[in-house]
């Protein structure tokens, strides 16, 4: 079988070829660059907590140690805090009034994007099932009902056969060019100043949401400051530029920057090392389709999102993320076509969902006036929606579940509601793994195994060779085995609202599929095939061999 064939090395195409390696399907990564990333301190990523961990799997790379994980978050308008995060907790505690101090769950890790792109190109250096093909930029592409056709240009210009094609090519994909795929939606939806600089601020450690600062600003008023940490004293600034098309000089940057350090230290410009400067653009589109025949998009491809503290790269890495299991298993076993399709359906709802909610809430945020300026409350209210967004929480922040996917099971008799709902990513829980080992959850998924987990309090402290064979052990084995794909069985002793004895069926990328109550071998294997997207189906000519030619 050909291997797939990646057009892009940046994050979300180096991601896919590591966990499509993972599951031992071969890939060609087509870098049209050198093989290495700028530095760029300007240019940062915040991955949220899952999608870090999923970085943390692929890479091997405690990535916490590259980035920071935020102590906390406030919200300030002119001279008052409206709002204080502290990270740790699950749950949000606090009361009505100024300056609410809330509690969070994990934090968001911030770091620069070339060192993630650094560690994913180290991890793949070692993967005898990756090749990266540098300076090979992509000029056409071929399909047949046995593979696809690429070919490039470049030095060592070449066509490349390949089973799939996935499009991890930017804005401006010259995969969705060539397949003739619209991609509408709005161009400079908002810009925003970028500086990097080494400075000592009141608030270490803390990111911070400054809007309408008291201070006068040289030119145009600057209505939304953005403050997020990095290691070694290094902090990334970000101004909301007003509407309009006018040129950041460099001196202006500059400006920006004594008058706002200035401000917030409450005297003169304290001393800073300037390190990077940029702007950055913020577009909103998605593209008609993901999937044409044996080519799929992902990452900036397939969408343009970013404002309000959404981030674009998030959702790009979880792309890669659905799509390679699906992948995987149709590279090993046959096509699925229903699970292919499911890719551009599962995942295109979640970012066009993003996307409605961040136009929807842009008026009322940027609006700058009007009746709603005055209502009582919406200052505090629009504080809260923008923290949802740069947290990860809420209508703006938040992982999308996949609730209704064409993946998911009919009801079913023995579901139980668990505290996780189906379709969304599973709680990371500590596990008893088949060897008798303590693992975690997460530490198991990427493997193209579907995942059974027993809930069973008591089998932390007894070791496993004394209740794998006792009660219900024995039948839920069987049942695991006789399932129409590989799956790991695991027990946990604990799992977020579920009751002792409920069987969780999770996706290979960490999606529960259903809880049930017990062990209910038909409700099971129905689910389980549900998530496959039904039973495969023969294919004529699959194509072979694999690499250029």
């Amino acid at each position: 079988m050909d291997p797939v064939i990646i057009v892009g090395a940046g994050p979300v195409g180096l991601t896919l070829a590591l966990a499509l390696a993972r599951q031992e399907v071969p890939s060609v990564v087509l870098d049209e660059g050198p093989g290495k990333d700028e530095p760029r301190l300007a240019r940062t990523v915040v991955l949220r907590e899952d999608t870090t961990a999923l970085m943390e799997r692929l890479t091997g790379v405690p990535l916490a140690e590259a980035g920071v994980h935020w102590a906390g978050w406030r919200s300030m308008r002119r001279k008052q805090v409206m709002r204080k995060v502290t990270f740790g907790s699950t749950d949000d505690t606090g009361a009505d009034g100024d300056g609410d101090v809330l509690s969070a769950g994990p934090a968001p890790l911030h770091l620069a994007q070339h060192l993630l792109t650094d560690a994913l190109r180290a991890a793949l250096a070692g993967q005898p099932h990756v090749k990266i093909a540098v300076e090979s930029r992509l000029d056409s592409i071929e399909q047949e009902p046995s593979g696809v056709t690429a070919h490039t240009r470049g030095p060592k210009g070449t066509w490349w056969r390949g089973s799939y094609l996935v499009g991890c090519d930017g804005t401006r994909s010259t995969v969705r060019k060539l397949q003739d795929i619209r991609f509408p939606g709005r161009t400079a939806v908002e810009r925003h100043a970028v500086a990097a600089l080494r400075v000592e601020l009141p608030w270490p450690g803390e990111a911070l949401l400054h809007r309408m600062p008291p201070w006068r600003t040289s030119g145009p008023s600057a209505g939304e400051i953005t403050a997020r940490p990095l290691p070694d004293g290094v902090w990334r600034l970000d101004w909301l530029l007003p509407p309009g098309k006018d040129l950041v000089t460099p001196e202006l940057l500059v400006a920006r920057v004594r008058e706002t350090l200035a401000g917030w230290t409450g005297g003169s410009t304290p001393p800073y090392e300037l390190l990077d400067t940029g702007v950055h653009t913020v577009h909103h589109r998605v593209a008609r389709r993901w999937r044409v025949g044996r080519v799929f998009l992902a990452g900036d491809a397939a969408h343009l999102l970013g404002a309000l503290g959404t981030q674009g790269l998030d959702e790009g890495l979880r792309d890669a993320d659905n799509l390679a299991w699906k992948l995987a298993l149709a590279w090993h076993h046959g096509p699925h076509e229903a699970l292919l399709d499911s890719y551009q359906t599962e995942r295109r709802a979640i970012v066009a969902a993003r996307l409605r909610a961040a136009d929807q809430a842009l008026p009322l945020l940027r609006g700058g006036g009007g009746l709603r300026a005055y209502v009582p409350g919406s200052a505090r209210g629009h504080d809260a929606l923008l923290t949802d967004g740069h947290l990860g929480r809420g209508i703006l922040g938040a992982p999308g579940a996949y609730a209704d996917s064409p993946l998911a099971p009919p009801g079913l008799e023995g579901e139980t509601p668990v505290g996780t709902p189906p379709g969304a990513q599973v709680t990371d829980v500590r596990v008893t793994a088949e060897d008798g080992s303590f693992v975690r959850l997460r530490d198991r998924l990427g493997r193209g195994a579907l995942l059974v987990v027993l809930i069973a309090p008591g089998t932390g402290v007894w070791e496993r060779k004394h209740w794998v064979t006792a009660g219900i052990m024995p039948r839920l084995a069987a049942a695991v085995t006789a399932l129409p794909h590989p799956a790991e069985l695991l027990v946990a002793e604990e799992y977020p609202g579920a009751a002792p004895h409920t069987v969780l069926l999770v996706r290979p990328d960490g999606h529960l599929v259903t809880a049930l109550t017990g062990v209910r071998p038909a409700d099971l294997y129905t689910a389980a095939e549900a998530a496959l997207g039904g039973p495969a189906k023969a294919e004529a000519g699959a194509g072979a061999g694999a690499g250029s030619r």
